[in-house]
């Protein structure tokens, strides 16, 4: 099975903190953590670049020793720089780093000042109150250190959907490609479109199920079977993660894909729908007595119980057996729906490519539209515009859609909300662009009052169209901001201007919930794919499938209009 990105990702990630807790240059701790950045937002494959193959040197970012690296890590799944940092460290010492708030440096200084190397051994701490001891850390600090490490310790991890969802993919060609096999799909969770994932589940048909569950034990990938037998296996891979094969016969693919793909309480409300009407569902059919009543399809079960197709992102118990009953069920947004894309960057602040291929990926991608909306100055380390640097690229923008043909670049920024919700440029240069996308990068740590007061005096701004990756948070990284979001959506409707559904995997924020309470207030959802190069406009796909769980249709989003319908709309909010 080949070594996906998220894998090489993973390899330089824990360089880049190994190196940091170690008190490396930071320069060498920057390439790294810069590289797991391009490659984790990467829409394009490494271990095919590598075994075309394709110079990875001309990735952004990655230059010989970098480009080696990736080739050693597609070869071996690991590279020696990383096994030699973890026989000079404690081992145990990033998993430190699974705490949010806690960075290299400060598990530095936790090791060095109280000896501490493990995940248990911090909790250790923190329940004595040692924590507290140390430079830095208070009271506060301690105990959101141990109610984070008790969360650790004692529920199963979980993993972004867009890591496991490559490796999925690999393992159901490498089983479809065997002998006998009919059919080879994804279930649970990972089908459901859920942004995390706590094991990847599988569903076949085929003529010779002992040999199929043979295969995957076997597998060089596999790092331990937790259970074998004809028709199941369940296996841990080296990289920790669980995979449960189920095989079935034809006549049961629709009653078992509907069985593992859940959710529980989806499929409970189905089973009592089914008891109401006289039959019994399970993972092998619907049934009259000992009729086989349908099973085969999904569609079909659904029928035989009175209900339209449920679209597996909607399968959470959250009104989709009523609404599908109703004749309400919602048509819900496709990537094909999507004209443009309004959040993009370009190496005028933190990107990597310039307007013009930045145009002609977009383009690429089936979109006529995309918004320019480099970092405000606030932001130094990612080279943030000020006013003249904005206007100057204002010019450029204009001179570059002198030349595209069906193709527009709008121009905007995404412009820093400081802590007292004021905006990071003045008005004069903002009322120059087509939108302003306002957004937080600090201060995340304010107050519930603090933080949703700064949120509304931001939007009441005469220039200020779209709320960027609402809550702040990054998934499994940075929790979610504190703040009202309810009231956050009802101003937003009362402003006139949108909320943004960040489709970076690491974000996918606005979430599912919120997405449907937007869609409720009728607050309309612009899926951007915050692409730094042009490489990563695939992210709109991720975007798209936390949209379809949030019930959202092609007219509750944005950028589902033509620039013809969108500029209106934009114009209303630009004072």
């Amino acid at each position: 099975m080949p070594i996906a990105n998220a894998d090489v990702v993973a390899v330089f990630t824990e360089i880049a903190d190994l190196l940091e807790i170690e008190n490396a240059n930071p320069f060498r701790v920057r390439a790294y953590r810069n590289a797991a950045r391009m490659l984790g937002e990467l829409g394009r494959d490494v271990s095919t670049m590598v075994a075309e193959p394709e110079s990875l040197d001309a990735l952004p970012g990655i230059g010989p020793d970098l480009a080696a690296k990736i080739v050693e890590i597609v070869a071996t799944g690991s590279c020696a720089l990383l096994e030699r940092l973890r026989q000079e460290l404690p081992v145990g010492l990033s998993e430190l780093l699974k705490i949010p708030g806690l960075g290299p440096r400060r598990v530095r200084l936790l090791h060095q000042e109280l000896g501490i190397a493990t995940l248990a051994q911090l909790r250790q701490a923190a329940q004595e109150k040692r924590v507290q001891t140390v430079h830095g850390f208070g009271s506060r600090s301690e105990q959101r250190i141990l109610e984070a490490t008790n969360t650790l310790l004692l529920e199963a991890p979980r993993y972004k959907h867009a890591d496991l969802e490559p490796q999925a993919q690999a393992l159901l060609a490498d089983l479809a490609s065997l002998p006998g096999v009919h059919t080879a799909l994804a279930a649970g969770s990972l089908r459901r479109g859920r942004e995390t994932v706590g094991d990847i589940d599988l569903l076949v048909t085929c003529d010779a199920p002992r040999a199929v569950m043979d295969h995957l034990a076997e597998g060089p990938e596999v790092q331990r079977v937790l259970q074998k037998g004809i028709t199941r296996c369940s296996v841990v891979l080296k990289r920790g993660v669980q995979v449960d094969l189920r095989a079935v016969a034809p006549v049961s693919l629709g009653a078992a894909s509907l069985y593992f793909t859940g959710s529980k309480a989806h499929n409970i409300a189905l089973r009592q729908r089914a008891q109401e009407q006289g039959l019994k569902l399970n993972e092998y059919g619907l049934y009259r007595g000992r009729q086989r009543v349908a099973g085969d399809s999904e569609a079909a079960v659904y029928a035989a119980l009175g209900l339209p197709y449920i679209e597996p992102e909607l399968r959470e118990d959250r009104g989709e057996i009523a609404a599908a009953a109703a004749g309400t069920l919602p048509r819900l947004v496709q990537r094909s729906d999507l004209q443009g894309d309004l959040h993009a960057h370009t190496k005028d602040s933190d990107g990597h490519d310039g307007l013009q291929a930045m145009a002609e990926a977009a383009r690429a991608q089936g979109l006529h539209y995309l918004a320019i909306t480099d970092h405000s100055k606030r932001l130094a380390l990612l080279h943030g515009l000020d006013a003249d640097a904005l206007s100057r690229q204002i010019d450029r923008i204009d001179a570059v859609n002198a030349g595209l043909r069906d193709f527009v670049l709008l121009k905007g920024v995404e412009v820093d909300i400081l802590e007292d919700g004021s905006l990071d440029l003045p008005q004069a240069v903002l009322r120059r662009l087509d939108l302003v996308v306002g957004a937080i990068h600090s201060g995340f740590g304010l107050s519930r009052a603090q933080q949703t007061q700064r949120l509304l005096r931001a939007m009441d701004s005469p220039c200020f169209s779209l709320l960027a990756h609402p809550s702040g948070r990054l998934i499994n990284e940075r929790q979610a901001c504190d703040l009202d979001l309810a009231q956050v959506i009802r101003k937003a409707a009362e402003r006139g201007c949108f909320l943004e559904l960040n489709a970076h995997p690491a974000r996918l924020d606005l979430d599912d919930t919120a997405c449907r309470m937007a869609k409720d207030a009728g607050v309309l959802v612009s899926i951007n794919s915050d692409a730094h190069s042009h490489l990563q406009f695939d992210n709109l796909r991720h975007g798209i499938s936390q949209a379809r769980r949030g019930w959202l249709e092609a007219s509750d989003v944005l950028n589902t209009r033509t620039l013809e319908q969108l500029r209106p709309l934009l114009k209303r909010t630009m004072g």
